[in-house]
């Protein structure tokens, strides 16, 4: 006798939010993801190694811990047991085990209560106004080609361009020189980087075109 198994796959759509919590003023719920993460040391402002991960309740059930938590009983327990924990997953479950650096969580409530007190529609509208004035800065000094978008629909707090004759690394090397800290894209092709965020202003955002302009 043949016994016929029925595999049910089930495709989930995650996003990685990093670069737009605390850059653009996203609904999450409405953008229809199944599963929303995002670290929280980039734009959020809280310490290195923090995150989230949301997603609807009823999804939850349709994922599988692969480390026990310490948050919860159920997994830890039939981890104990060398068992795998009943269904339905819980989102309880999906925290990875052992102890947390329980400062850098507080340090997230803080850094959430930041923003909430500034409101996400002005922290949206004032990376745009500064990456903006960044990217026309850039785009009017001779050797200098913006890669980004202009348009703020097609771009969000990262500008990358380069320097005509110069590779990634010597820019980001010479901007430092002047005291202003650009990144390089940790990508095969990789470019010089600069992200004005809800820590700078105006005229750091001129006194690091000033810095371009001397290196180029």
């Amino acid at each position: 006798m043949e016994h016929q198994v029925h595999h049910h796959l089930f495709v989930l759509e995650h996003v990685d939010g990093v670069h737009g919590v605390g850059v653009e003023d996203p609904n999450i719920i409405a953008l229809g993801a199944d599963v929303f993460s995002a670290g929280l040391h980039k734009w959020i402002f809280a310490p290195r190694g923090t995150g989230i991960i949301w997603a609807p309740a009823r999804n939850w059930g349709l994922l599988r811990p692969t480390i026990p938590t310490f948050y919860n009983a159920t997994p830890f327990t039939a981890w104990e047991e060398q068992q795998p924990p009943k269904p339905p997953t819980q989102a309880a479950w999906v925290s990875p085990g052992g102890f947390k650096a329980y400062e850098h969580q507080w340090a997230m409530a803080e850094a959430f209560e930041f923003h909430r007190v500034i409101g996400r529609k002005r922290i949206a509208e004032r990376i745009v106004a500064l990456n903006s004035q960044c990217k026309e800065g850039l785009a009017g000094i001779p050797k200098v080609k913006v890669l980004t978008p202009r348009d703020p629909k097609l771009s969000a707090g990262i500008i990358c361009f380069q320097i005509e004759g110069q590779t990634t690394d010597e820019t980001v090397h010479r901007l430092l020189g002047h005291k202003v800290i650009g990144s390089s894209s940790p990508y095969k092709v990789s470019y010089p980087r600069l992200a004005p965020s809800l820590v700078n202003d105006e005229t750091q955002v001129e006194a690091a075109l000033r810095a371009v302009r001397a290196i180029a």
